[in-house]
């Protein structure tokens, strides 16, 4: 028997996106909820998790080195000689450094470059995931042009 779920797109989207590595987010198989927990509970949380994986799945989190991937890629085609210096530099973390989202504040057209190269890795990353958990979204509001 085949059970049909709604997928909240954003919502997994912004799991996806999650850089806190003291944070864990979940999939239930069967509810299409997305929760998250702090990694400190107690070992009697994770025994159930374990116990129950064919059910939860665990979202992987988006870790430095795919954000610096993802920068790496987005720096490749930047025309910018100035913004190129400015986020290489934030990117190396040599003092001082600036987080490269307030250099991007003044450059809004890159700005916008690296959101859409954001959500189109995004995207396609929770895809793979979603198909290789076998998991379908029949939601009509699954649009990720969006």
């Amino acid at each position: 028997m085949v059970h049909s779920i709604a997928v909240a797109w954003n919502e997994l989207l912004g799991a996806f996106s999650n850089m806190e590595q003291d944070r864990v987010y979940f999939f239930d198989r069967m509810t299409g909820e997305i929760f998250s927990v702090h990694t400190d509970l107690g070992d009697s949380f994770w025994e159930q998790m374990e116990q129950h994986q064919d059910r939860f799945l665990e979202i992987p989190y988006l870790d430095l080195a795919t954000e610096r991937k993802l920068m790496s890629e987005f720096l490749e085609n930047q025309t910018d000689q100035e913004l190129s210096l400015l986020m290489q530099h934030a990117l190396s973390g040599s003092l001082p450094f600036a987080r490269y989202s307030d250099i991007l504040s003044f450059f809004p057209e890159a700005e916008q470059q690296l959101e859409e190269i954001r959500e189109t890795f995004m995207s396609n990353r929770v895809k793979t995931w979603l198909e290789e958990n076998n998991l379908f979204s029949f939601s009509t509001s699954l649009n990720v042009a969006n």
